[in-house]
């Protein structure tokens, strides 16, 4: 105990730098123990929303008991938001919602369009699955709820409402979108996945622009053909593929446009009687006023005279 006395004595001045990495060590551990409450509350409403939209997809309501509990620090961040949304005007309101809206609908209109995201991700359109059975649902009301224009009038609850429909239709989105990817073409058999992988390649070829136009034709036919009955694709989809497979093959010329013209056109009986030609493109030519050689002097008068036989001579040269 005396030699313990005797270090502290000596070496009293180690006390202040133990206080600061005591102080240091404590604010880490404080701020790794806010981190893993944060994300605590992250994986709790990510699940609380999932379990929604599968409810929702099966036609039942979420109890709100069922949804996670709001802290303190979550209700200080949503009372700054709603101060922050109060201050806003109305038009900048539906403006940031439009946005909103407008872009998870074409992050939608993405796997819609695109037959190569249609064959990866199938349960993006394919609406007997649950959760994109939901996120349709939650597109039409948001779409019901959409006004005309960011200046349109609205009232305090139906600009909630709208808002809300927003809220829920990316929400929805969102988990059907991970769902997908996780799905991919788990729900198909093995001889189903083979046609699928078919598919791409094929669609590879179609799309191909160093590809022969003949090619690029069978190689779509044959994705139509690999992807009947197995997958639903809608009309606007096979129309921006239809126009991918037909590329420019450069000009035509004006010869094989006109016998395609021609072929085309239908055929007129033979008249009984030949019509008369057309006009010849050159002029006709002058009348030579040369004797034709081998012609002997005198000739024959050119004159209207009283004797039509009358012979003249030429002139000589002086």
């Amino acid at each position: 105990m005396q030699a313990f006395w005797e270090f502290a004595g000596n070496f009293w001045w180690l006390v202040f730098p133990l206080m600061g990495v005591l102080g240091m060590v404590g604010n880490a551990w404080e701020r790794g123990a806010r981190m893993r409450h944060k994300r605590r509350l992250e994986v709790m409403h990510a699940k609380a929303e999932l379990k929604a939209a599968q409810a929702a997809a099966r036609g039942k309501a979420v109890p709100a008991a069922s949804l996670p509990p709001i802290t303190g620090a979550t209700a200080t961040v949503t009372a700054s938001q709603a101060g922050s949304a109060s201050r806003e005007t109305q038009v900048t309101q539906l403006e940031r919602l439009f946005a909103t809206h407008d872009a998870v609908t074409a992050r939608w209109l993405e796997y819609e369009l695109d037959v190569a995201k249609i064959i990866a991700f199938p349960a993006m359109s394919d609406g007997r699955q649950p959760l994109t059975a939901a996120f349709l649902r939650a597109k039409r009301i948001a779409d019901g709820l959409r006004p005309a224009s960011a200046k349109a009038r609205l009232s305090k609850e139906q600009l909630a409402e709208y808002r809300n429909a927003v809220a829920d239709f990316e929400v929805a989105f969102d988990v059907a979108e991970r769902d997908a990817r996780r799905l991919r073409d788990s729900t198909f058999t093995d001889d189903e996945r083979k046609r699928l992988d078919t598919a791409k390649k094929l669609l590879t070829v179609a799309i191909d622009e160093a590809a022969t136009p003949a090619e690029r034709q069978l190689a779509y036919r044959r994705v139509r053909e690999e992807l009947d009955g197995l997958i639903s694709i809608s009309d606007e989809a096979i129309e921006v593929l239809e126009k991918k497979v037909m590329l420019e093959l450069g000009p035509v010329t004006s010869a094989t446009t006109t016998v395609t013209d021609a072929a085309s056109l239908p055929r007129a009986e033979a008249p009984d009687s030949p019509e008369p030609g057309p006009e010849p493109l050159f002029p006709p030519k002058r009348p030579s006023t040369t004797p034709p050689p081998g012609a002997t002097w005198p000739v024959p008068s050119r004159t209207n005279g009283d004797s039509p036989g009358r012979v003249t001579h030429p002139k000589p040269h002086r």
